[in-house]
C-alpha cells in the first residue's frame, strides 16, 4: 500500500515562502538538526532535497520552510492541508555535530534561516552562547525572526535594502562583530552559496572555523546518483553522504554555483509549460 503524507498545516511566511507541518511519523522520530529529506510531488514530478526545518516525535509530524522557485515548488505550494504529497524520503544527510565550543555564529539568509533554526536552538540547548544574524533582500522577506530570537542569546538583521536592521549583508554584520570584539569559536553559514561564500571570506580573514551547509542539485539523495557533487579540499564529494555541512574555507564556491546555474535553460523550459502539467 502506497504511503501518503498529509499536510497538517500550510503557513504562508513571506511572499512566495511557505511553511508546511506533514504527517511523517518515522522521519519524526529519527531527524536531527541539519538533516534534510527528499520529496517528490506526483508520481512524474522530479525528487528535490529540502532542509528539515523541525520535527514533533510526539505527534509524527515534520516542519518544511521553501521558497516558491522552480516547477516543483511551486506546486508544492499549491497544496492545500488536508491535501498529500506523494513521497518523502528521509531523514537524510549528515546530522550536525552539536556539542558544547563556547560562542558560536549563526549566520543565514532568505529561507537558509529554516535550515539554521534547529542548528541554533540545538547549540543553544548544547550550552553555547549563541549569536545569530538573519538577512533578507527586505524586512517582507524576513522569517521566523521569533523562533531565532528564543533560540539565540543575541540577534542582529540585515536587509540588502535597509527596510529592517543593517543595511546590507549579513557578512557585513559578522564582520563587525568580530572587528569590535566579539571572539567566535565557530561560525555556521547557512543560505545562498554567494551570501555562503562572503562568510567564509570574512572568518577565513579571522582565523575562524566555519561550518556552510551545502545544497546542490540533487536526485536520489543516497550516493548513487553523483549529481550533488562538490569540491572539498580537492577532492570530489557528494553532498548527500558526506555532508551536507562542510569546512567552508575547504569549499569551491564558484564551481557549486556554476553547477546550481547549469539547467537554468531547461528550468526556464520547465516553468512555461507549467499549466499543461
Amino acid at each position: 500500500m502506497k504511503v501518503m503524507h498529509k499536510v497538517l498545516k500550510k503557513i504562508d511566511l513571506a511572499p512566495r515562502i511557505k511553511l508546511l507541518e506533514i504527517d511523517a511519523p518515522k522521519i519524526a522520530v529519527k531527524a536531527k538538526a541539519g538533516q534534510f529529506v527528499i520529496m517528490r510531488i506526483d508520481e512524474k514530478g522530479e525528487r528535490f532535497p529540502l532542509t528539515l526545518a523541525d520535527w514533533d516525535p510526539k505527534n509524527g509530524m515534520i516542519t518544511i520552510v521553501f521558497l516558491e522557485v522552480g516547477v516543483s515548488t511551486i506546486k508544492l505550494g499549491a497544496i492545500e492541508a488536508g491535501e498529500n504529497v506523494r513521497d518523502i524520503l528521509g531523514p537524510l544527510g549528515n546530522p550536525s555535530d552539536i556539542k558544547h565550543l563556547g560562542s558560536v555564529a549563526v549566520v543565514c539568509g532568505g529561507v537558509g534561516t529554516a535550515a539554521a533554526y534547529p542548528i541554533a536552538k540545538a547549540l543553544k540547548k548544547a550550552g553555547n552562547q549563541v549569536v545569530s544574524i538573519i538577512g533578507a533582500k527586505t524586512e517582507e522577506l524576513l522569517i521566523l525572526e521569533d523562533e531565532m530570537r528564543s533560540s539565540s542569546d543575541e540577534l542582529y538583521i540585515s536587509t540588502d535594502d535597509g527596510s529592517k536592521g543593517h543595511k546590507g549583508f549579513v557578512s557585513e554584520v559578522l564582520e563587525t562583530l568580530i572587528e569590535t570584539g566579539y571572539r567566535f569559536d565557530l561560525v555556521y553559514a547557512i543560505g545562498p552559496p554567494l551570501m555562503m561564500k562572503a562568510t567564509v571570506n570574512v572568518t577565513k580573514h579571522h582565523s575562524i572555523k566555519t561550518i556552510v551547509s551545502l545544497n546542490p542539485i540533487m536526485v536520489d539523495g543516497m550516493g548513487m546518483c553523483g549529481a550533488c557533487r562538490v569540491t572539498v579540499d580537492g577532492r570530489t564529494k557528494f553532498a548527500c553522504l558526506d555532508g551536507p555541512e562542510f569546512d567552508g574555507n575547504l569549499v569551491d564556491f564558484d564551481e557549486l554555483i556554476k553547477r546550481l546555474r547549469a539547467y537554468l535553460p531547461e528550468e526556464k523550459q520547465a516553468m512555461s509549460q507549467l499549466d499543461e502539467m
